[in-house]
């Protein structure tokens, strides 16, 4: 058998899988079924390997090549344009050739000729021909209508989100199929990716659009901001518009038009195959985004073929997409928005560098769109040197079940830091911490407080959480209620997340990952490292748990004691994690404990180092969120610049681009 023979083979089973019948010249008979694939149809100009008909009429074509073609199909083009534009011989009645593709058995690419500047693309599969018929029906096509986007209503929007949103949609209408959207955590990435979807599916006519998570909880949030959202053209809520369907099951509903999944159950339903929901509770790409796994593969699912979805959004796409997940993106044929608020080189080169969106952490905290941090260390002589066990009988306890028992060691042990609550759990150090942080916690960090601030403590792993949380609970001398664990071994998990949002108690919520990263929960205003973090970008999303912003009176409702807006939040570091080079953004609170008043002595007197200037700028970014209307107008009036103008200069003071320019 030769190359093309046996290329020709594995095209003609694509084609019946893709729902098409298979026919000869010879053997022709066009109303056998509503999409009819006939080999090597004869033209005016030669003989198409396949002439593609629905209900009997002529609508595309398909030059096959053998597999070491793959390399060059593009210049097959013309081969495929050419028997588009030339005339179908046995054919009387008036037809047109919209679509070609060109394929090997081993790749496939695809062409609509009603797309104007139309572009052929990489698919999956061929499309089923009830999908030809429905683009044969439309009055134009997707990429044409996006080149046709009335103007945004920008009333209710954050100019990043109005950037994001503009340059989402010219790249939309440019038919660049990967858009990325970088926007710090908190500015409201969600928001945007809603009203995009929205525009994108009453202006451009799409079908569907899949939002695509990697965890439960996240699909929750998403699913509650959904429900939320109601544009600007319409007094009518999103779901009253659209029907939005958060994926339970192996099922997805033909007329939903916003579908939320995990990419774990995506694959599940590409598969064929049920999950339990716990299986969706574990990060897709490991805790850390530096895991490697062995790629999921995905087959044709005739229920679902790769033109179901026209739209991806992928919600934390710096984690989610690569290695093992990325055949079920590549499986749709559909535009891919991702969202992230830490994207890496990875990212960027998914996206094809196209990032329609650049709001950092720093901008954000600016504009008052996010609050800074302050940085609290704890060091004791464990975690920064290690420990040495001598030879005794030490107990082992197993790590899921927490069976104890005894056993003799044979010589003395040394432990480094690294083994610390992974090989060797070590009691007294975890509460050295926690006393640690008591002690200071109503002296040093919130003076002014009745009550805990709502604080998330980082854990190594689930037994180390449980570990910190009895400890928690005796070194503060409160219940179960107060401290509690969220991770994902945890009976009904997304309760407890529920209660530390919205309610007085927990105060403390432990976690290892559950927590670290997309989840909202604005009232924390504490972050305590007691594990350490090797991704720069992992820390910065755990980092953004803190981040948000909140009124006096909504952070009331939880922390009764609060008296002012939420305007920083505090980090405290029990591992070193602060002091690594993996963070991309620098604190803006070199010297926490030196007042305003001095800070500016400081700088009159001469003062230009980065750290009192940078120190300087993030007083005045707080300062910024507390005056009134009246008190803001007088400082402008004295100084010449609102707090937030001056904290943006002093911070570009040494951006050596700024400074440049």
């Amino acid at each position: 058998m030769t190359p093309e023979e046996r290329a020709r083979l594995v095209i003609d089973e694509k084609l019946r899988r893709s729902g098409w019948v298979i026919q000869s010249v010879k053997e022709l008979n066009l109303s056998v079924s509503l999409g009819v694939a006939v080999r090597e149809f004869q033209t005016d100009t030669g003989e198409v390997d396949y002439a593609l008909f629905i209900s009997g009429s002529p609508v595309g074509v398909i030059e096959a090549k053998r597999e070491e073609m793959g390399e060059s199909l593009t210049s097959v083009e013309m081969q495929s344009r050419r028997y588009a534009n030339s005339t179908f011989k046995l054919i009387k009645n008036d037809y047109s050739i919209r679509f070609a593709y060109e394929t090997t058995d081993k790749l496939i690419r695809f062409t609509d000729y009603q797309d104007i500047k139309h572009r052929s693309r990489t698919v999956f599969s061929f499309h089923r021909p009830e999908s030809l018929q429905a683009l044969l029906a439309q009055p134009d096509t997707i990429r044409n209508n996006m080149k046709r986007f009335p103007p945004l209503d920008e009333t209710g929007f954050r100019t990043c989100q109005v950037n994001a949103i503009k340059n989402l949609e010219l790249s939309f209408s440019e038919n660049r199929p990967r858009a990325l959207i970088q926007m710090a955590t908190g500015a409201g990435k969600t928001f945007a990716a809603i009203t995009a979807a929205y525009r994108l599916l009453k202006y451009g006519n799409m079908k569907r659009i899949l939002f695509l998570v990697d965890t439960r909880n996240l699909g929750q949030q998403a699913e509650r901001e959904f429900l939320a959202y109601t544009p600007n053209d319409d007094p009518r809520s999103f779901t009253q518009l659209y029907g939005v369907r958060r994926l339970n099951s192996s099922y997805i509903p033909k007329d939903d038009q916003i579908c939320i999944s995990t990419i774990q159950r995506m694959y599940s339903i590409l598969k064929g195959e049920d999950i339990e929901g716990t299986e969706e509770d574990v990060p897709s790409d490991g805790s850390e985004p530096d895991a490697v796994d062995i790629p999921k593969e995905v087959v044709y699912n005739e229920k679902y073929p790769p033109e179901f979805f026209d739209c991806i959004i992928v919600d934390e796409c710096h984690r989610s997409i690569y290695n093992v997940w990325n055949q079920v993106l590549m499986y749709f044929d559909a535009f891919i928005v991702g969202l992230t608020a830490t994207p890496d080189n990875r990212t960027f080169a998914f996206f094809n560098e196209n990032i329609v969106s650049e709001y950092s952490r720093e901008q954000a905290i600016i504009d008052g769109v996010n609050v800074g941090e302050d940085i609290f260390l704890i060091e004791t002589e464990i975690s920064k040197s290690g420990g040495h066990l001598m030879k005794q009988v030490v107990e082992y306890r197993d790590r899921l079940s927490r069976e104890k028992r005894w056993k003799q060691l044979d010589s003395d042990v040394d432990y480094q830091p690294s083994q610390l609550d992974r090989d060797i759990v070590n009691p007294s150090q975890i509460r050295t911490v926690i006393q640690s942080f008591r002690d200071n916690l109503f002296t040093t960090l919130f003076p002014r407080r009745g009550e805990v601030p709502k604080t998330l403590i980082f854990a190594k792993r689930d037994s180390h959480a449980d570990d910190i949380v009895q400890i928690v609970r005796e070194e503060f001398g409160e219940g179960n209620d107060f401290c509690r664990k969220i991770t994902y071994s945890v009976e009904n998990p997304d309760s407890v997340l529920r209660s530390f949002r919205n309610d007085y108690n927990p105060r403390i919520a432990v976690t290892v990952d559950m927590v670290a990263t997309g989840t909202d929960v604005r009232p924390i205003e504490c972050l305590l490292f007691m594990r350490d973090v090797r991704s720069k970008n992992y820390f910065e999303q755990m980092k953004g748990r803190g981040t948000r912003v909140l009124s006096k009176d909504d952070l009331q409702k939880v922390t009764p004691s609060a008296s002012e807006n939420k305007d920083r939040f505090i980090i405290v570091d029990a591992v070193g994690v602060t002091k690594s080079t993996k963070s991309d953004t620098r604190p803006l609170e070199y010297k926490p404990s030196v007042s305003l008043k001095d800070l500016m002595m400081n700088v009159a007197l001469g003062s230009r180092d980065e750290e009192t200037l940078t120190s300087l700028a993030n007083r005045m970014i707080r300062l910024n969120s507390k005056l009134e209307t009246a008190e803001r107008k007088h400082f402008v009036d004295t100084v010449g610049a609102s707090p937030g103008m001056l904290a943006e200069n002093l911070l570009n003071a040494f951006d050596e681009d700024f400074v440049s320019e």
